[in-house]
């Protein structure tokens, strides 16, 4: 049986974990995110693509699980092996399916569905056997809505906020409110869904397939069979949560929307197992971070709390430092006395 089906959540370290093996020898799986993590924009991250290989050919598997609803799973696939990383659609899996599937359980076979979405949500709908409608006035059973893209009608928001004025079920492929791009940071689903949410008077949510939600974890772990899986991104508040809620490893990496301020400010539910700066943490060991004197040490680097905040001493790689700091932070956040990490993430130039 998979870590991630063992029933008990993951233990929530207070400091971010070591191994003395390269995590692609570790872990069996790479549950990858990719907006963020392998391209922004459409083009490929740094270092993405080669470490991507050399982590298939050393026998890890690979599968690209996103938020993003909008595409197919052969679409993915296909700019993923555009990229220079081969993939198929059976290893992309979405929140549109995770959606899609959670729908499918909850009104009969073949019925309409309200799809305020894109090419990614109405496949996703057809292929658990519902029919795809975008008017509220064809007896939707349910509402869904995930994201579209900038071609995303604002008339199939106006139909979704109809729908669901009459009452019907409301659901949604994930709640981000923001998507990285080539550009910047763009409006996510979670915006289109608050959309609805003022037109409708609705202080409740709907219900959500996506990451950080268990739905997401589990149609992962169902299309990919994977026994000891690693969950890779670059999101706090969906990968990393979506980790500890599915009781398994996590590496954030911080070539998308997490900067390293937001990582020491990190509840415990956010924090990730393994910290790297991009893909290539994939390949390599990760130093451990330990308790020293008063405060934290990894690699050449020792952290702590002093007066004006967050303190940094040594030397060595900047990620050994983040991770220290991820120590010294992390326990202050525990005791209810958050520090500022400024100064001492300038000396890491991050």
């Amino acid at each position: 049986m998979a870590e991630s089906m063992a029933g008990s959540a993951r233990r929530r370290s207070a400091v971010p974990e070591g191994s003395a093996r390269a995590l692609h020898e570790v872990y069996d799986t790479a549950l990858l995110d990719l907006d963020g993590v392998v391209y922004a924009g459409g083009a490929a991250l740094p270092h993405a693509v080669a470490s991507l290989r050399a982590a298939r050919e050393g026998g890890m598997r690979l599968a690209y699980v996103t938020n993003n609803a909008n595409r197919t799973p052969v679409t993915v696939a296909e700019h993923l092996t555009r990229l220079g990383v081969p993939a198929v659609p059976e290893e992309v899996v979405t929140s549109a399916q995770a959606v899609a599937r959670l729908i499918a359980a909850e009104v009969p076979a073949g019925a309409a569905v309200l799809c305020a979405g894109g090419e990614g949500l109405r496949t996703a709908l057809v292929e658990r056997g519902l029919r795809p409608v975008g008017s509220a006035d064809e007896a939707p059973a349910a509402v869904v809505q995930g994201y579209g893209g900038p071609e995303l009608p604002w008339g199939a928001l106006t139909e979704a906020a109809i729908a669901v004025n009459r009452g019907v079920p409301w659901f949604a492929s994930n709640l981000d409110a923001t998507i990285p791009s080539g550009r910047g940071i763009a409006p996510g689903n979670g915006a289109a869904v608050e959309v609805v949410r003022i037109a409708t008077g609705r202080t409740k949510e709907p219900r959500v397939g996506g990451k950080p939600r268990p739905p997401m974890h589990r149609e992962s772990i169902l299309r990919t069979g994977a026994e000891r899986p690693l969950v890779i991104g670059d999101r706090l508040d969906t990968d990393i949560e979506g980790a500890h809620a599915g009781g398994v490893a996590s590496l954030l990496v911080l070539t998308g929307v997490t900067d390293a301020a937001e990582l020491l400010a990190a509840r415990p539910e956010h924090r990730p197992t393994y910290v790297a700066a991009d893909l290539r943490g994939l390949l390599t060991p990760q130093p451990g971070v330990e308790r020293a004197g008063g405060g934290f040490r990894c690699g050449g680097w020792s952290a702590s709390v002093g007066g004006s905040g967050l303190e940094l001493s040594g030397d060595g790689h900047p990620v050994d430092g983040l991770r220290a700091l991820c120590g010294a932070a992390w326990s202050a956040v525990d005791a209810g006395a958050p520090v500022a990490g400024e100064r001492a993430l300038a000396r890491l130039a991050w």
